[in-house]
């Protein structure tokens, strides 16, 4: 394989297919609601911390939107739908984590979501065991774009961030990468390569089945 020692995942939109599954919720909320134009703030939202998200929609939506109310209820969307396993994984996820452990890579998550919520989703695909370490949101003070969180996760599974790749598939979280010295790939999802993420990212790859053929 390429010369490397570990690979940090985000979770979101790389490993589920939540991110798509969240904003079904936002838009079935926005439709009954009246919220216009959710799309932009939602997708300003990608790969940050549900304090940063507050702060985007109030941002947007003036202070008197009432998104403590509103998150509560898409939340109950989401989990009565996709709790207990039913959350969609992205192809080629447990292949590509094979793949890793059976060539003694180090594998660690590091997801702006917080860890609750990020334990119980790995535990209920079965794939929790194969990552040596879990970083959450409520574990740094500074969210994506900072790099904060994927130096913790390279500090706790020791390896050096020049070292490591990152999956991600949000500009937040390629920013937070590249800044943190690490090598990130963008893996797609709703938010397409731009040419800031092409530079900052040192391949843009379809999805993860191609990932393993890349790491070889």
């Amino acid at each position: 394989m390429k010369d490397f020692d570990a690979v940090i995942f985000d979770m979101d939109g790389v490993i589920f297919d939540s991110e798509r599954a969240v904003m079904e919720c936002w838009l079935i909320l926005a439709d009954k609601y009246n919220i216009e134009d959710i799309e932009k703030p939602y997708y300003a939202c990608i790969g940050t911390t549900a304090v940063r998200t507050r702060e985007i929609m109030l941002e947007t939506y003036g202070e008197e939107f009432p998104y403590d109310i509103y998150v509560k209820e898409t939340s109950k969307m989401y989990h009565d739908k996709y709790d207990n396993g039913r959350l969609p994984m992205k192809p080629g996820v447990e292949k590509l984590l094979k793949n890793l452990k059976s060539n003694n890579k180090k594998i660690a998550l590091a997801s702006s979501t917080r860890r609750e919520t990020v334990i119980n989703q790995l535990r209920d695909a079965h794939i929790l065991e194969y990552f040596d370490e879990v970083i959450t949101g409520d574990m740094v003070t500074r969210s994506k774009p900072a790099p904060d969180i994927f130096l913790l996760a390279c500090q706790k599974v020791g390896v050096s961030p020049e070292k490591a790749y990152a999956i991600e598939d949000s500009y937040n979280g390629i920013k937070a990468a590249a800044a943190g010295g690490l090598m990130p790939i963008m893996v797609p999802d709703l938010l397409p390569a731009n040419d800031e993420m092409k530079k900052l990212s040192v391949s843009i790859i379809e999805d993860l089945e191609k990932v393993i053929d890349y790491l070889k």
